[in-house]
């Protein structure tokens, strides 16, 4: 398993972090770049927190994770594409944020070796819609691209991940791998079940079809864990029963 890990903490480094995360999430509700919900993370990140980022790319949901969770938390920050993990690492150890883990591999239902499928627009890759290709038997509506890169990628699952770092609780999970969300959830059942950790989900259709599975299915097995669903709407977190058009971002809360 392949880690990158960053150096000890200088003085004064989680006030340079937590200035990022809130510069992050001040921007939320107005730089396209940055999605609405980040903004909301704080009601769900608590000081001290332990967090998983699924499909980090550069590290948006991760420093605003850290920020929040303080010099006690600890982020894991899953990223398979090289160049995004590379950078991430890079940004890490820039702001000195020990409790800052990049994991470069893909999590999915089964371990093993697999392979994305990065997007290629005008010459240049479109991270954000690279896909793992196994259990995928179409691009979906990644077909609008011009062209894509297969890259080989290792492939782990949530719980495995939990219990190689020796991972006690998890408070907060998000997870955005374009498709593959409920496969990732079922490689953590055992961790879902036992922390009830947040779950901040994309969910969109138009992507999970190609894995041949939809929304309905993943709402309904979080509900059969006790999960209810929320959308950020109009600055705060509300209660919903279905996905919303216009929505691509529901979170999952189930503790007591």
């Amino acid at each position: 398993m392949t880690s990158l890990t960053t150096p000890p903490r200088r003085p004064r480094a989680h006030l340079r972090l937590r200035a990022v995360a809130a510069v992050l999430r001040g921007l939320a509700p107005n730089a396209f770049f940055i999605e609405n919900e980040v903004a909301g993370l704080g009601e769900l990140v608590r000081p001290g927190a332990v967090c998983v980022d699924i499909g980090a790319e550069y590290g948006l949901y991760t420093f605003a994770m850290a920020g929040l969770a303080g010099p006690g938390g600890t982020v894991y920050a899953v990223e398979p594409l090289p160049g995004p993990a590379r950078f991430l690492a890079a940004a890490v150890r820039a702001v000195d944020a020990p409790g800052i883990h990049v994991v470069r591999r893909a999590l999915a239902g089964q371990p093993g070796a697999g392979t994305l499928s990065l997007p290629v627009r005008r010459g240049l890759p479109v991270h954000g819609r690279a896909y793992l290709t196994t259990g995928a038997d179409r691009p979906g509506p990644n077909a609008e691209f011009g062209g894509r890169r297969l890259v080989p990628t290792e492939v782990g699952t949530l719980d495995e991940l939990v219990a190689e770092r020796g991972i006690e609780r998890v408070d907060v999970i998000k997870a955005d791998v374009e498709g593959a969300e409920l496969a990732v959830l079922e490689g953590g059942w055992a961790t879902l079940t036992a922390h009830r950790p947040a779950l901040l989900l994309e969910i969109e259709d138009r992507h999970l079809a190609k894995y041949g599975t939809g929304a309905a299915a993943i709402v309904a097995r979080l509900r059969g864990l006790g999960y209810r669903m929320s959308a950020w709407v109009a600055g705060g977190w509300h209660q919903v029963g279905e996905v919303r058009e216009g929505h691509r971002n529901y979170l999952f809360t189930g503790r007591a």
